[in-house]
């Protein structure tokens, strides 16, 4: 599978940018995606050396509209560690 596939977007928050302090950054991907692909495919886009990846699944909430009940979709959220000397340029901003 394509790397740009099993990512789907960066994760900007508050909580992110300051675990960018620490060299990690955060990433929405695909919900069948493990860490090997997670950890193969940051490397490849970002031409970056990953050091660690954590995986979270998070659950889509119940969400009510007058008496209609629907959820939002479960996703993934990767924490991804880099080496001590990586940066990933498209976050540092400039």
């Amino acid at each position: 599978m394509n790397p740009r596939e099993l990512i789907l977007e960066p994760i900007i928050t508050e909580r992110a940018t300051k675990l960018r302090e620490q060299n990690k950054y955060l990433f929405s991907v695909r919900i069948d995606t493990n860490r090997v692909e997670v950890k193969k495919a940051v490397e490849e886009i970002f031409k970056v050396k990953v050091k660690n990846v954590n995986i979270q699944r998070v659950k889509g909430k119940v969400k009510r509209l007058g008496r209609f009940e629907g959820k939002r979709a479960d996703w993934k959220k990767a924490i991804v560690t880099l080496k001590e000397d990586h940066r990933i340029e498209l976050f540092e901003g400039a």
